[in-house]
């Protein structure tokens, strides 16, 4: 049952046996370098699970990101589009190769990137001859982006999509695995996701001439000879054997993640299902959320207790909860670039920020550290 003090985390790593098998393979069988069967076979799993022709295991999600757009042929000066709505994880590998960002606004269906506000983005870069090299699409905890209506804009202006999936895996588009639709995906396998790798990302395409361009990044860019020889830029983006061990183990149970973290969703909407003034991220028809996170807005004219207040008080209980993500228009380091709300002047994406919370939402949260959750915002609301 736990202590009444115990911290309850956000989204805690949720290990099983399997990983530990993986992860003794590897030590017994001296496979402890950034190479090894593991990778393979992770990467293997992986594209077999999203039902999509490859994918090449690295660091992070932030360098899947990074490997794609260089793929891509994002160079300086080019502009890319990127969900604002995101973690800045998102764009920065945008800087990292020199383009421009160029923000768009979410629409209300699902939170993710308004089809609307990326069409206005279109016209008027069409006008100006910047027609972006690349659209980064996020699919925001874990819930799949409108795709069809995105690619079809995307496509009549020949611009490749990269799906950042780092928070959806798990997830479906129209009986689509998410991560899939873009022309790459990514994955992220850090300790807060939906499965973890302690630290780990993937990118998966139908590609697979650019996944062996990606994987050949990866490993420091060494060309095929005798002697170390390298004709272009590479990075230590590879990840290890011991890691991709970890990932096995934890994707032989994804799919019973997704159920678990779906109850706690479910478990916090019957709580609150008598009291006005919450209202929960939205599950778009067309697809399944893994609901990462439980996220939800409160309405300050009948709530009283600002999402601050909320958070503090769930701190003062030893519980973890977080603002939803502040739109990269808003941060510092993007604040000069150019930014499409979802309707003119009306952004969606801020009225999300300045009254949207995440909730304690792992697969390991029980019920009755579900209910200490529960029973402290009930507190601090009816106060």
């Amino acid at each position: 049952m736990g202590s009444k003090n115990e911290r309850i985390f956000l989204s805690p790593p949720h290990l099983g046996a399997a990983e530990q098998l993986y992860v003794a393979e590897a030590f017994d069988t001296n496979w402890i370098a950034p190479v090894g069967p593991h990778i393979t076979r992770f990467e293997e799993e992986v594209a077999d699970y999203a039902g999509i022709g490859g994918a090449v295991a690295v660091t992070s999600g932030t360098a899947a990101i990074h490997l794609a757009l260089r793929v891509i042929g994002v160079k300086r000066g080019d502009t890319v589009f990127c969900s604002s709505f995101t973690f800045v994880a998102s764009s920065n590998p945008i800087l990292y190769e020199g383009g421009t960002p160029v923000f768009i606004d979410s629409e209300p269906e699902s939170w993710n990137m308004s089809p609307a506000a990326l069409k206005r983005a279109f016209l008027q870069a069409e006008e100006q001859g910047t027609i972006p090299k690349a659209v980064v699409v996020v699919n925001l905890y874990g819930q799949s982006a409108d795709m069809d209506e995105i690619k079809a804009i995307c496509d009549q202006y020949q611009v490749p999509i990269v799906e950042d999936a780092a928070e959806s895996l798990g997830a479906t588009y129209k009986g689509k695995a998410s991560g899939t639709i873009g022309k790459f995906g990514i994955y992220s396998f850090n300790g807060n996701k939906i499965i973890t790798t302690s630290n780990g990302g993937m990118i998966v395409s139908e590609d697979l001439a650019a996944l062996d361009k990606i994987r050949f990044w990866s490993t420091q860019a060494k060309d095929g000879s005798e002697h170390y020889q390298h004709s272009e830029v590479g990075y230590n983006y590879r990840m290890s054997n011991i890691l991709a061990g970890i990932g096995r183990g934890q994707l032989m149970v994804l799919d019973d993640r997704v159920d678990a973290r779906r109850n706690v969703f479910k478990r916090y909407e019957e709580a609150f299902s008598g009291l006005n003034g919450i209202e929960w991220m939205p599950e778009s028809l067309f697809g399944r959320s893994t609901r990462w996170l439980t996220a939800l807005t409160i309405d300050p004219t009948i709530i009283k207790s600002s999402p601050e207040q909320l958070i503090a008080a769930l701190n003062n209980e030893n519980i973890e909860a977080r603002r939803l993500w502040k739109p990269m228009h808003l941060q510092p380091l993007y604040q000069q670039y150019e930014y499409f709300p979802h309707i003119e002047n009306e952004s969606l994406s801020d009225k999300l920020f300045e009254t949207g919370l995440c909730l304690p939402s792992g697969s390991n949260l029980t019920p009755h550290q579900q209910n200490r959750v529960i029973d402290c915002l009930l507190r601090e609301i009816r106060n």
